[in-house]
């Protein structure tokens, strides 16, 4: 048994590591909820279908990630690679289109099989949002500050720069698509396989490959921008003047994108240099066209997700635990009546640990392991008078006290 190990790519969240990802999820729901999002949780897997239909044959998630496999049953699953597609799907099969518009966040796992990393695991946690239901540009905007919110709850914002671009409306794809096509297929002897193999099926995914060759032809290729019409520029001009008049910087990169068709106009990540080549920490982007072609009505829809791991590695530090108070009864007889109190001050809100054996001295050992703020002490002459002893742990100070008056007398202490 010693030398069971979890698997790779998964990793247990002992206590510390859970506060950093409580911190980061509380943070992130009680801000999300500010602006109207309700909280929703999907099912951790789902039938296979609703993530080849929305990710694409080409894209690396399906084609390489996917944790897909036959149940008992002979359905084919996968494990949530990520949350939009869950979403999409519950709004069609909960018949929720006639509630539009509709606001949701959701925090948990996901599940692909890649090289494990600095903040990048097989199983890794996510936090997300979705707006579905609203076309114009103000979704967007709310979407994006949303974010900035977010990380500046969490103390991050200083250190994160937000890029963002445009993928225009299917007309400028289309007419965008055309000329980038034109452009590799003049280069194809020096594209990667995997990018010659998505010249015509998803052509726009080759500008985020990271393959050296196909970078530098990237470089040179035409720009998304020239070919937008008046439409596009004119909703993408919406949302830079929407995020202006917040005060939120941002920076255009025309390299970004989304490569799946149903992606349109605006397309963003949060980026930081805080962790090296992984630097980005929250992305996403509008597809007006997902709800539509997983067979539900034509929804637009917009929303971004965010690594929990990334985020909390960027925490100045972790948050504190909160400190008990100790109760030591000084020897068996007064056991009971240290459980009575015990119970008594816990259901008024204190965080009490009980000493499970031991004299006093190797009871206030443990206090103080425990980083406890007080101890209680109860002997058999306090209980006589219905009293305790209170012990600040970080003074000294030492009291006796009524016990009908030791809950308000902690909370000066907590």
């Amino acid at each position: 048994m010693a030398s069971l190990q979890p698997a790779r790519g998964t990793h247990d969240l002992l206590p510390e590591d859970f506060r950093r990802h409580a911190r980061v999820i509380n943070i992130a729901r009680e801000t999300a909820s500010l602006y109207g999002f309700a909280p929703i949780a999907t099912p951790i897997f789902e039938f296979t279908e609703v993530f080849q239909r929305t990710l694409g044959d080409t894209s690396d998630i399906v084609t390489k990630e996917m944790y897909t496999f036959t149940d008992k049953g002979g359905e084919q699953v996968t494990l949530r690679p990520e949350g939009t597609a869950g979403v999409a799907r519950a709004l069609i099969s909960n018949g929720l289109s006639q509630h539009l518009p509709l606001k949701y966040f959701y925090a948990g796992p996901m599940f692909r099989y890649e090289r494990p990393q600095k903040g990048r695991l097989r199983q890794f946690h996510q936090i997300g949002v979705e707006l579905l239901g609203v076309p114009g540009p103000q979704a967007d905007v709310e979407v994006l500050a949303l974010g900035q919110h977010i990380l500046d709850g969490l103390g991050v914002w200083d250190r994160t720069t937000l890029e963002l671009n445009t993928l225009g409306d299917p007309e400028s794809r289309d007419a965008y698509r055309k000329v980038l096509v034109a452009y590799f297929q003049d280069h194809l002897d020096k594209l990667s396989a995997d990018s010659r193999e998505r010249l015509h099926r998803n052509p726009l995914r080759i500008l985020d490959s990271k393959d050296e060759g196909d970078r530098r032809l990237v470089a040179d290729a035409p720009v998304f921008a020239d070919y937008l019409n008046q439409a596009s520029q004119d909703f993408f001009g919406a949302v830079k003047a929407g995020l202006e008049a917040l005060g939120i910087p941002y920076n255009v990169n025309p390299r970004l994108v989304r490569g799946l068709d149903y992606y349109t106009h605006t397309a963003f990540e949060f980026v930081t240099e805080a962790l090296g080549a992984q630097g980005t920490v929250m992305a996403g982007g509008r597809y007006d066209g997902l709800v539509g072609m997983m067979g539900g009505p034509e929804t637009p829809g917009i929303g971004w997700a965010a690594g929990i791991e990334r985020l909390a590695l960027l925490l100045a530090e972790t948050p504190e635990a909160p400190r008990p108070v100790a109760i030591i009864p000084v020897s068996a007889t007064e056991e009971p009546a240290a459980l009575a109190l015990a119970d008594r001050l816990r259901r008024a809100g204190h965080v009490v640990e009980f000493g499970y054996g031991g004299n006093v001295g190797k009871r206030m050992k443990r206090a103080n392991k425990l980083n406890a703020c007080a101890a209680i002490l109860i002997g058999e002459s306090e209980l006589a008078r219905q009293a305790a002893t209170l012990r600040d742990l970080d003074s000294g100070e030492q009291v006796e006290v009524p016990l009908e008056q030791l809950a308000d007398r902690l909370s000066s202490l907590r």
